[in-house]
């Protein structure tokens, strides 16, 4: 990582002589391309480092062409010559979700996403003028095949794991159906794909788009439909009725004409459930099969957004066998499968988290009756106290949390660890026992232990609400926290 480091310094260098005070990775969320942040004294930049070069050179040029279209993207400063590196615009860190969970429903975050629509079809209409759809990075269209691909990725990656029986050519030919049926739209154009809240940055009360390079040509509903009914996002009935209704005012202004707002609602209802299959799909594969915990949050949110639309909406075609599998797979009983248990103020579960040293104290006893739990070895991660700046820091201090952050395995360590203890927290406060220990070692006790049991104490307490007794033994801290 500390030679990708040195490649944007040196790229950053050929377009600017702003000098460089840091290079800071961001948290990484669902892709592979990692991020980070360029801070100079005056502005700060996006760095983007990606092996998929066909990726990168798909999202170069559309940046380039919705540039010159008037759209609100990142203008990009720098590519190295191999396209694995790029430099580009920073809008900052808070997205229209980050509002949205800040500020609530209220009128400033209403007119965010009006903003955020008009936006939208701005760039669908206006950004498809000219666009060369043979840059995609797949499917020049999302067509009857992209649909029925969609469909399967749900079906394998979520519904199949469920093990609810089903008629396989009853199953297929619906799919068959619906992917006849939303193909045939009336208004095609640029389709973002992603347009989720996380994508919209807001920056002095505008709005910016990111992560569009998985965009080909599609229907006008599917980005709406992505938008209004995020599961995160957890908007109103009445907000995602009129924002809707807003949208096709401005589908009407931009293109200069009417629309039929009746058959293009019945359209969008098709769009809302295939997005909210293709979500659940995704959220399956990186939360059930690579046991990302981000992703099995979403799952009971995205599952109540599907029993609401199955109650309420219409898709405009019969889909027996379809619909009967979405109604059993959104069932309380199978939303709670994957609801996270939360520790009440009756719960006796205490987990007790200590960091400590191999070298100078050993294992932490259990003086508890329990007797069990875990101890993690941290001394295969990179240590931060061998490097002389951080020696008399530990692992509370920032320079040195970036470090196991940015330049180390800690984060695959501590996603290891999570699953493992979430396991036994989950147990324990179902069968109501009151203790658990978890253990972090490391050669002195003061870096790579401290920031994992710092990190499982957030996780624990964020997660299930459970009471924490945190232990730092070498830096004699001692906390409580419920």
């Amino acid at each position: 990582m500390q030679s990708v480091i040195e490649d944007i310094k040196k790229l950053f260098q050929s377009f600017s002589k702003a000098v460089v005070i840091s290079i800071d990775k961001i948290p990484q969320s669902g892709s592979d391309r990692i991020y980070f942040r360029i801070i100079t004294d005056s502005i700060s930049f996006i760095a983007t480092y990606n092996i998929n070069i066909k990726e990168n050179d798909t999202f170069l040029y559309f940046s380039k062409h919705f540039k010159k279209t008037g759209n609100p993207v990142p203008e990009v400063f720098a590519i190295n010559d191999e396209h694995t590196i790029y430099i580009q615009e920073d809008f900052g860190d808070s997205s229209l979700l980050n509002e949205l969970e800040k500020n609530g429903h209220n009128d400033y975050v209403y007119d965010l996403f009006k903003k955020t629509l008009r936006g939208l079809i701005q760039l669908q209409i206006k950004g498809d003028e000219g666009l060369n759809y043979d840059k995609t990075i797949t499917s020049k269209e999302f067509g009857k095949q992209a649909i029925v691909s969609d469909l399967l990725y749900f079906k394998y990656y979520f519904l199949d794991t469920l093990k609810i029986p089903y008629d396989k050519e009853k199953l297929i030919d619906d799919i068959e159906a619906f992917s006849t049926y939303l193909s045939h739209v009336d208004h095609k154009y640029f389709m973002f794909r992603d347009f989720q809240s996380r994508n919209i940055m807001v920056k002095d009360n505008g709005i910016h788009f990111i992560d569009y390079q998985g965009g080909m040509k599609g229907a006008l509903q599917y980005d709406v439909a992505s938008l209004l009914w995020q599961a995160k996002a957890e908007l109103s009935d009445e907000w995602k009725n009129d924002l809707l209704q807003y949208y096709m005012s401005c589908v009407e202004e931009i293109l200069g004409n009417s629309i039929d707002k009746i058959q293009f609602e019945s359209q969008y209802n098709g769009y809302v459930l295939i997005r909210l299959l293709q979500v659940l799909g995704a959220y399956g594969f990186r939360g059930l099969f690579e046991r990302k915990a981000h992703f099995l949050t979403s799952i009971p949110l995205a599952l109540k957004n599907i029993q609401w639309f199955m109650a309420n909406k219409q898709v405009g075609l019969s889909l027996p066998e379809f619909e009967r599998l979405l109604n059993l797979m959104t069932t309380d009983e199978v939303i709670g499968r994957f609801e996270n248990i939360k520790a009440t103020a009756a719960t006796p579960l205490v987990v007790r988290i200590n960091s400590f040293s191999y070298k100078i104290t050993g294992y932490p006893k259990d003086e508890t009756d329990n007797g069990g739990g875990f101890v993690f070895d941290c001394r295969s991660i990179l240590n931060p106290g061998r490097i002389e700046e951080f020696k008399k820091q530990t692992g509370r201090d920032k320079a040195v949390k970036d470090y196991l952050e940015q330049q180390t395995e800690m984060p695959e360590f501590l996603n290891s660890v999570y699953n493992i203890v979430d396991i036994a927290v989950e147990n324990y406060i179902e069968r109501d026992f009151d203790s658990l220990m978890i253990n972090f070692g490391c050669t002195g006790g003061r870096h790579r232990s401290v920031y994992a049991a710092d990190a499982v104490a957030r996780h624990l307490r964020n997660k299930y609400n459970v009471k924490i007794e945190l232990n730092h033994l070498e830096q004699n801290i001692h906390e409580v926290k419920n």
